[in-house]
């Protein structure tokens, strides 16, 4: 008696070639996908925090314009800084300048949050202004012109950055002119 084997397609030798070209197209696939969702978290992070920054500098600014002192203002834009955290990770700096017969000089400074960041507009009441152009065209004699710069530590939380070696600043700058 003759044992009769099944015949075996030449089908299912390929199709076991497929399913190992398919394992390796899904992890190639697969990989690209994880790092295209972390670039937009952390970018998309890093677009909203800078947003949050614009609008900071703008209460900032606006307040001081207002009246409000320049303690206060800082104050109160390190306490509306949800969802940063200014009070660890972040300094606010009010800067007024008046344009005197001495030129753009700085009239009061005062900064609040936890680094030390050192203001870009300049340092020490009584000492020149580095304004741009387009600040100094609107400041006439006699009037004067409040600075609100927020600077913030951004902390990214994915490996974005280092798996496809781009550098993203560590610290974020935004100024408004009121």
């Amino acid at each position: 008696m003759k044992i009769s084997h099944p015949h075996r397609s030449p089908n299912r030798k390929r199709m076991a070639d497929h399913s190992g070209q398919a394992m390796l197209e899904f992890a190639i696939i697969a990989s690209l996908v994880i790092i295209m969702v972390f670039a937009i978290i952390d970018f998309g992070r890093a677009l909203n925090q800078m947003q949050i920054m614009v609008d900071l500098t703008r209460q900032g600014s606006n307040l001081a314009s207002r009246g409000t002192s320049l303690t206060d203002s800082a104050n109160a834009v390190v306490a509306g800084d949800a969802p940063l955290n200014l009070n660890t990770s972040g300094e606010v700096i009010i800067t007024s300048v008046t344009n005197n017969a001495s030129g753009n000089v700085i009239t009061g400074q005062v900064a609040a949050g936890a680094t030390s960041q050192a203001s870009l507009v300049g340092t020490g009441v009584g000492t020149t202004a580095n304004l741009p152009s387009a600040a100094v065209q609107m400041l006439q004699p006699g009037q004067t012109i409040y600075i609100t710069e927020v600077f913030y530590n951004f902390a990214p939380i994915t490996p974005i950055a280092t798996l496809i070696n781009i550098v993203m600043p560590s610290t974020f700058y935004q100024v408004a002119y009121f």
